[in-house]
């Protein structure tokens, strides 16, 4: 695996083997990160990373020169190897809370301008992640909470949907904390 832009474009890390995750592909991410790019100032924001996994997603942040990262990840072995390569490639900034995403969502008093989740795809109550982001209140204002799916969910009607990128079977679904309207013809009676 690799960073693919910012100061340490090019880098290589090895995770652990045998680590339950699914590791976001280059291709998606490097969309992923274009489109944030183009609608964040990375050296001023406060990203929160939900399933950190390999960390991945972290370390693009930090590459791009975010220094205000908070991985949540729940296996032992992930966490420590987050921990061990923030070090090593000497990230500022980067904080790793070892513990469950929907604890972490419930006990969180801090708001983030960029909230990721990239959950197991099988996850039993993956559906429910938008709703408990927001009602925690974890999105700061213009933030964005990006949840990465594949084509087995649809957000598109959710209120606080805003649009979302398709990379193959991988989806990022960006919701925002305006409520959208729902028109009278998509209303469920």
């Amino acid at each position: 695996m690799r960073i693919i832009g910012g100061k340490l474009k090019g880098i290589r890390f090895q995770p652990p083997q045998n680590i339950p995750t699914r590791p976001t592909t280059d291709f998606a991410k490097e969309g992923l990160f274009n489109v944030i790019d183009n609608n964040f100032n990375f050296d001023n924001i406060k990203v929160l990373d939900l399933f950190g996994g390999t960390g991945s997603i972290s370390y693009e942040f930090s590459s791009r020169g975010c220094t205000d990262i908070t991985t949540v990840e729940i296996f032992p072995k992930c966490a420590a190897f987050i921990k061990k390569t923030a070090l090593d490639l000497e990230l500022k900034g980067l904080k790793v809370m070892h513990m469950d995403v929907f604890s972490f969502i419930r006990s969180a008093h801090q708001k983030f301008d960029v909230i990721f989740a990239g959950p197991p795809y099988p996850l039993e109550n993956l559906a429910s992640l938008p709703d408990l982001v927001f009602e925690a209140g974890l999105v700061e204002g213009e933030g964005w909470f990006i949840l990465e799916h594949n084509p087995n969910h649809n957000f598109d009607k959710h209120p606080h949907f805003h649009r979302k990128k398709n990379y193959g079977t991988t989806i990022f679904s960006i919701f925002v904390n305006t409520i959208q309207e729902v028109k009278e013809d998509e209303k469920v009676s």
